[in-house]
């Protein structure tokens, strides 16, 4: 059996917790912030975790994440 190819940019980009839960960091901050309220700005700065159903389209994405 051949080795499965790892998506590099979903790598970097999403972690695995010890429990299987996927975190992922907001988007949005990296641009046109003057009209984005400091609250707001500070919500993106958490991580947040990725919905269960879209986990499994990443997941097959990295099959040596476990």
């Amino acid at each position: 059996m051949y080795k499965l190819k790892t998506n590099k940019s979903v790598n970097k980009r999403f972690k695995l917790t010890a429990n299987g839960k996927l975190l992922k960091h907001s988007s949005g901050k990296s641009h046109l912030l003057q009209k984005k309220s400091s609250n707001k700005k500070r919500k993106l700065r958490k991580v947040s975790l990725v919905n269960l159903r879209d986990k499994y389209n990443f997941i097959n994405s990295l099959p040596y994440i476990n």
